[in-house]
C-alpha cells in the first residue's frame, strides 16, 4: 500500500540502503537478447530502418553543413524512447519523469549551443532577437520576448518531457488502486481502460522522445 500517490515517482526509493531506482535506466540491456547484436534480426533491421529515417530528417533540419551531428540527436531520441518504454513496466523506476534526468540533457546542449553561436555567429544570433519586419518602436520589446523565450527553452524541454511521463503514469495509478473497491462487474471495465491507457501511453513514449529530439536539433540549426 503506498502511503502517498507520488511515492511511485520518489527516487529516493531504496532496497537495503541502495538507491536502485536510477538502475532501471540502464535495466533494459538486460532484456534486449544477445541475437540481437550479432545477427540482423527483423527487430534491427526494424530499428536500423528508424534510425536512417530519423538520420535523413535531422540532416534535412541541420542543412548540408551538418557534419556527422545527427547522430548526437538519434542517440538522444533513443535514450529517451529506451528510458520511457523501460516505465511502462511494473515496478519499474521512469527516470524521464524527473527533472534531474530531463535538464541533465536538455541544459548542457541549450549552453553548448549557445556558446557556440555568441562565438562563432554573433552577428547572426543578434539577427535572431529581432524578427524580420519588426517595427523600430517594437525592437526593444522584441528583444527582450526573444531572449526570455530563448533562456527558457532548456527548462520547457525539460517539464514537457516530464510532464508528460508523470501524467499517465499517474492516471494508470489512480485507476489501478480503484480496482480492490470496485464492483466486480465493472473490473473488466476498468481491465479495458487501462489497456487503452496502456497503448495511449507507448504513443506517448515515442511523440515525447521524438519531439525532444527534434525541438534539440531545430535550436541547434538555428546557432549556425
Amino acid at each position: 500500500m503506498m502511503s502517498n500517490l507520488f511515492s511511485v515517482f520518489d527516487p529516493s526509493t531504496s532496497t537495503l540502503s541502495l538507491p536502485l531506482n536510477w538502475t532501471s535506466t540502464f535495466l533494459g540491456l538486460m532484456f534486449i537478447p544477445t541475437g540481437m547484436w550479432l545477427i540482423p534480426s527483423r527487430h534491427s533491421m526494424t530499428w536500423n530502418l528508424l534510425t536512417t529515417k530519423l538520420h535523413n530528417e535531422f540532416k534535412t533540419l541541420l542543412g548540408k553543413e551538418s557534419k556527422g551531428s545527427t547522430f548526437l540527436f538519434v542517440s538522444l531520441f533513443s535514450l529517451i524512447l529506451f528510458n520511457n518504454f523501460l516505465g511502462l513496466f511494473p515496478y519499474i523506476f521512469t527516470s524521464t519523469s524527473h527533472l534531474i534526468m530531463t535538464l541533465t540533457m536538455a541544459l548542457p546542449l541549450w549552453v553548448s549551443f549557445m556558446m557556440f553561436g555568441w562565438i562563432n555567429n554573433t552577428n547572426h544570433m543578434f539577427e535572431h532577437l529581432v524578427p524580420q519586419g519588426t517595427p523600430t518602436v517594437l525592437m526593444p520589446f522584441m528583444v527582450c520576448i526573444e531572449t526570455i523565450s530563448n533562456v527558457i527553452r532548456p527548462g520547457t524541454l525539460a517539464v514537457r518531457l516530464t510532464a508528460n511521463m508523470i501524467a499517465g503514469h499517474l492516471l494508470l495509478t489512480l485507476l489501478g488502486n480503484n480496482g480492490p473497491t470496485m464492483a466486480q462487474s465493472l473490473i473488466w471495465v476498468l481491465i479495458v481502460a487501462q489497456i487503452l491507457l496502456l497503448i495511449l501511453e507507448s504513443a506517448v513514449a515515442v511523440i515525447q522522445s521524438y519531439v525532444f529530439a527534434v525541438l534539440t536539433t531545430l535550436y541547434s540549426s538555428e546557432v549556425n
